[in-house]
């Protein structure tokens, strides 16, 4: 999958009411930024906080990005006026137990831990949590680190049904999002080495 294909990979999990509406005037400018939008939430916190989830299309995201999302999306945000209270706005990355929202989150994490939420029951249960072990175009499977008496330890999820899916914190994730972080600033600095010799 190419960085074109990632920014256009539509998101699995989208977001309902006032927050669909944020996400819907934001995204394009993100997206026109390069970067992909990953959630939009609006909270009762310090206030009422606007929290605004991207990253770069590898995955990755730094403080600098964060402040270019913000103060890209801001002006933007005062001109559409959604929200009629004031509000902070919180721009940050996804984090490392981050919300999985696409199909490339899963094939990308393939091997690790998630807790997931269906919206109908799915082998007799809404919520899973377990290793992922297969991603196709369709779903994903896991297997499950709780297995129930009369449970098959391995549960396929089809993608159409997900409500919500988070990356559960393990060593074994920090040890891969610290390599994979430092495999994209490698190939950043190469990028940029290149873009200066032409």
């Amino acid at each position: 999958m190419t960085n074109a294909d990632n920014i256009n990979e539509p998101r699995l999990i989208v977001e309902t009411g006032l927050d669909q509406r944020i996400a819907a005037i934001i995204e394009p400018v993100i997206v026109g930024m390069d970067y992909r939008l990953v959630r939009v939430r609006l909270m009762n916190q310090n206030g009422l906080t606007l929290q605004v989830m991207a990253e770069r299309n590898d995955g990755s995201m730094n403080v600098q990005g964060c402040e270019e999302i913000s103060t890209a999306i801001s002006p933007v945000l005062d001109v559409e006026d959604p929200v009629d209270k004031a509000y902070h706005l919180e721009v940050s990355s996804p984090g490392i137990d981050r919300p999985m929202v696409r199909k490339s989150d899963f094939v990308r994490w393939n091997g690790h831990i998630v807790k997931c939420e269906t919206s109908i029951l799915v082998d007799n249960r809404k919520r899973f949590r377990g290793k992922i072990t297969d991603v196709n175009d369709d779903g994903f499977t896991i297997e499950r680190d709780q297995v129930a008496y009369g449970e098959e330890p391995k549960v396929t999820i089809p993608f159409s049904t997900l409500a919500e899916a988070k990356l559960i914190l393990t060593d074994d994730l920090i040890r891969d999002a610290l390599r994979a972080d430092k495999q994209a600033k490698a190939e950043a600095a190469n990028q940029n080495e290149a873009d200066e010799e032409e």
